[in-house]
């Protein structure tokens, strides 16, 4: 495959890459909102009788969605990735039905590793943890140019 080089092409790739993830669209059904070069926006409608835990709060999901948007932004920049490290801060929790989301960007993009910040905010935009991955890099998506315009 060629390198591809319109931004909304690239985005609709990166779509494509993650549909067959049935982890991540048939049962938590994240949704990718936003894709830019280095950075991404992923969303999930919280379903308390699916995410809640067994004492009725949801917090697992939190770090599946946290996991999910580091893959989705390792591959704006090209990059086949497993996660190394995810921390995450829990600031807050959110009211089962809302939907949060989570906003990350690459702050570094070497050959072998690639670090990720990002932030999950609740409906009202509130901040309910923040996160830091390191991500190893275990292949490329050829086709994705690690830098582009969008």
């Amino acid at each position: 495959m060629e390198i591809l080089t319109d931004p909304e092409q690239i985005r609709q790739h990166i779509r494509d890459i993650y549909k067959p993830n049935h982890f991540m669209m048939d049962y938590f059904h994240i949704n990718i909102e936003e894709i830019h070069c280095g950075s991404a926006t992923v969303s999930l409608k919280t379903d308390p009788e699916k995410h809640n835990n067994q004492r009725g709060v949801i917090h697992g999901a939190f770090a599946a969605l946290a996991d999910s948007v580091t893959g989705v932004t390792s591959a704006t920049v090209g990059a086949v990735v497993a996660t190394v490290t995810l921390t995450m801060n829990f600031i807050r929790t959110v009211t089962p039905g809302e939907t949060i989301r989570v906003t990350s960007k690459v702050t570094h993009r070497g050959r072998s590793t690639i670090a990720i910040t990002a932030e999950m905010r609740d409906e009202e935009g509130r901040l309910m943890s923040n996160i830091l991955a390191n991500m190893m890099v275990i292949g490329e998506f050829p086709e994705i140019p690690h830098h582009w315009n969008g």
